[in-house]
């Protein structure tokens, strides 16, 4: 990130940048180490390359920070740091002076003393340490201003495309495409490939929640192929049940084409049947599509593990929920997911609906409205 710096009484024509350094030195104590002041002096010179970002600020105004910057590297401000340090120009000028301190030491016929080096850059990192304190706050207030939303989408956005490729190349390498992988190696990629799964998941999940998750992809039903659906869910999920070894199956309905909103019904059940294998250390996890009447089909994701415990199930579907002996809101582990869940089942026109119990496990369903595609039964 760099600095516009204004043109006006500063003038950085000619003497712009002399004048920078020249009261840097004039306001710098005079007792200073030489490696200081030949610092301060050569980032004051370097202000006029800082072009154009979001603020504004004079040559008096930086030539002041890097000032204050001095100051608290040589202990003249133990009592308060000056809470200019603390914007971005602050720790941007505060990167700047270490640069130069390294640069003016390798610059030297002689190498510095060991006990100036270290006792320096320990400075420079004290004062470092100091100015980020309020960094949660600032955070936060990022988070609650009137752009946290987009904040947290972008962030989500930006963990997403990474993740898809780590996926990608995880199952590419754990298929033996790349040549031959050893039982550890496969292992491996398939403790990769899930903890990629997830976390591409939750990113999915925090961006759809952000837009309020209960809108469909698809402005119109479209024709589609529920087994191919459910195909695709388990060939997303299969690496990360085979690392847990869990069998994992599918069932189809007797009608497949069928005419509805195939992305929402694909990340419902993505969603669904990911959270069944985190949760389930043994046994199996299944998919299961039942034609309930012509135009209705019934979808369950069942899993053979603990059970949800039923203090949970007053909370199970909030995005956020209160972690238990702790004063503060958390991502729960399925409820964001699950929240998202139920919004899409409920713009599909269904319920979200749960059967658990101890040593039995757990079966999310839901029955929506799918007519037949009767076009694609007879050829059309």
């Amino acid at each position: 990130m760099s600095w516009r710096v204004k043109r006006g009484t500063d003038g950085l024509v000619g003497g712009g940048r002399s004048r920078a350094s020249r009261q840097v030195a004039g306001d710098c104590p005079a007792d200073l180490p030489l490696v200081i002041r030949e610092s301060a002096q050569r980032v004051a010179r370097q202000c006029h390359e800082w072009v154009e970002v979001s603020d504004d600020a004079t040559l008096e105004d930086i030539s002041e920070i890097i000032v204050a910057v001095v100051r608290a590297i040589t202990g003249r401000s133990e009592t308060s740091i000056d809470p200019r340090l603390r914007s971005e120009l602050g720790r941007r000028l505060l990167d700047e002076m270490r640069a130069a301190v390294i640069k003016v030491w390798s610059d030297w016929k002689e190498v510095p003393p060991t006990g100036e080096v270290l006792s320096t850059l320990g400075a420079i990192e004290w004062v470092r340490r100091e100015i980020e304190l309020d960094w949660p706050r600032e955070f936060g207030g990022a988070l609650s201003g009137p752009n946290g939303l987009n904040l947290v989408v972008e962030v989500a956005h930006d963990l997403r495309s990474p993740l898809t490729s780590i996926l990608f190349l995880a199952e590419l390498l754990q298929s033996g495409q790349s040549g031959d992988v050893n039982d550890l190696q496969h292992r491996q990629l398939g403790l990769i490939y899930s903890a990629a799964l997830g976390l591409s998941e939750l990113a999915s999940n925090v961006i759809e929640t952000a837009r309020g998750g209960d809108r469909l992809a698809e402005t119109e039903p479209t024709s589609f192929s529920v087994s191919a659906t459910l195909e695709s869910v388990l060939d997303i999920t299969r690496p990360m049940a085979e690392e847990k070894g869990l069998v994992i199956r599918i069932n189809s309905p007797d009608v497949d084409q069928r005419i509805g909103y195939p992305i929402a019904l694909n990340r419902v059940l993505l969603n669904l049947t990911t959270n069944a294998i985190k949760f389930t250390e043994e046994g199996f996890v299944e998919l299961v599509a039942k034609d309930v009447r012509d135009d209705v089909v019934e979808f369950s994701i069942r899993d053979t593990g603990r059970g949800i415990a039923g203090r949970s199930h007053p909370t199970l579907f909030a995005p956020f929920r209160r972690v238990e002996g702790e004063d503060r809101y958390a991502f729960s582990g399925t409820g964001l997911g699950l929240a998202l869940c139920r919004r899409l089942v409920h713009a599909m026109r269904s319920e979200l609906e749960i059967e658990t119990k101890p040593g039995w496990g757990t079966r999310f369903s839901f029955s929506t409205i799918l007519p037949r595609d009767d076009r694609s039964l007879h050829g059309a």
